[in-house]
């Protein structure tokens, strides 16, 4: 496959704030061009701070747009920038796709939670806004797509089930996300202190990286640290990223456990090139989430050597494979075991961290743009 243009949305590429999916787009682009040059990658995304984050590639183009609501952009700019720059095939790579594509149309759908709830129901405004347009758009996405990227078994067969057309179903396939190599253990003295004396972190601490989406699950992360506060068995504090002390300090009090504030330290918002640094830090990675169709995070703690309690839930199991602790998140008190078990159990931690660093080098993103690149292949033979 030699000479195609292959265009690929990543409107929000250039965000300060990247979460999942931004990185998953990232990653995949890097790697496509990195190991699949055979071909030309056009980039389109809308103008924001973090333009240097695509270095320079000989075959690649970024085309950079000025700022549209999420919608227009998507069904309105993006089939004319297609046309525009000529584009043989188009990869939209966040859940949702524009429906008149001009050229055959890849799409990867890393869930479809929107759909199987009502879409209005949880989080915050811009959180049910964006769940309603999914709602809207994806099963329109899935009839007129040429390939369907989904990125576990698991959410295949939610799909397979829910979209329950052969047509559909045939057009689904499997690519799994990866680890990117900057998760990896990192020696405590080889962080660099000016880092570590903005953080201001606790000296043993344990991490959850969460957000206000009622399937990351918080509430009850929190309620496990409340009965292992009342049973004394509150060893050491939970570091959050990411998280607003106006929106927790709510939670706390609808949960009736404000006592636990002094045992949560807030790092605010932290670049994905830092987060190795709080992995490595941490005693273990809290990933009890309700729901998720593959689930990064636990995979980056693992890479970087440390023990990670997750779901018996969803996909977890099947990516995190036996090197997990699971627990069932619907209920705080095996949260709160668990943790006990892991910080007192050396020889549990030494084993969970084994198996993690292995588990963890089984996803490359380089596997994962392999993967993608054979949708192409297909697509355009």
């Amino acid at each position: 496959m030699k000479n195609y243009r292959i265009g690929i949305e990543a409107q929000r590429l250039f965000r300060k704030k990247k979460h999942g999916m931004d990185i998953v787009a990232l990653e995949t682009i890097r790697s496509l061009t990195t190991h699949f040059p055979d071909c030309t990658y056009v980039v389109f995304v809308k103008r924001d701070v973090d333009a240097q984050i695509l270095p320079p590639m000989p075959n690649l183009e970024v085309v950079v747009t000025g700022a549209q609501p999420y919608p227009i952009w998507e069904q309105w700019t993006l089939p004319r920038l297609c046309k525009k720059h000529r584009v043989d095939l188009l990869h939209a790579t966040s859940n949702t796709a524009p429906l008149f594509s001009p050229v055959p149309l890849v799409v990867t759908v890393h869930d479809i939670i929107y759909l199987e709830k009502n879409p209005l129901m949880g989080g915050s405004a811009y959180q049910r806004f964006g769940n309603l347009y999914r709602a809207w758009n994806v099963p329109r996405v899935m009839r007129k797509a040429a390939k369907i990227i989904t990125v576990s078994d698991y959410e295949k067969d939610r799909m397979d089930a829910y979209f329950k057309m052969p047509a559909t179903q045939s057009k689904i396939v499997r690519v799994y996300n990866g680890v990117g190599a900057h998760f990896r253990p990192i020696a405590h003295d080889a962080i660099p202190k000016s880092w570590l004396q903005n953080k201001q972190l606790p000296e043993q601490f344990m991490l959850f990286l969460g957000n206000t989406d009622p399937k990351k699950n918080l509430d009850n992360v929190l309620r496990a640290m409340k009965i292992l506060h009342h049973n004394q068995q509150l060893l050491m504090p939970l570091v959050m990223p990411d998280f607003g002390k106006e929106a927790l300090a709510q939670l706390l009090k609808q949960l009736n456990a404000l006592e636990l504030l002094p045992h949560i330290h807030l790092t605010g918002y932290l670049p994905n090139a830092e987060l190795p640094y709080l992995y490595n830090l941490a005693a273990l990675f809290l990933y009890p989430s309700r729901r998720e169709s593959f689930g990064i995070p636990p995979l980056e703690a693992m890479a970087c050597g440390t023990p990670v309690i997750s779901s018996n839930t969803s996909s977890m199991p099947e990516i995190g494979g036996d090197a997990a602790l699971y627990v069932t998140p619907e209920n705080p008190q095996t949260i709160a075991d668990a943790i006990v078990e892991i910080l007192k159990n050396k020889e549990l931690q030494a084993e969970l961290v084994k198996k993690g660093l292995e588990r963890a080098a089984l996803f490359t993103w380089r596997h994962t743009a392999e993967g993608v690149y054979d949708c192409y292949q297909e697509v355009l033979k």
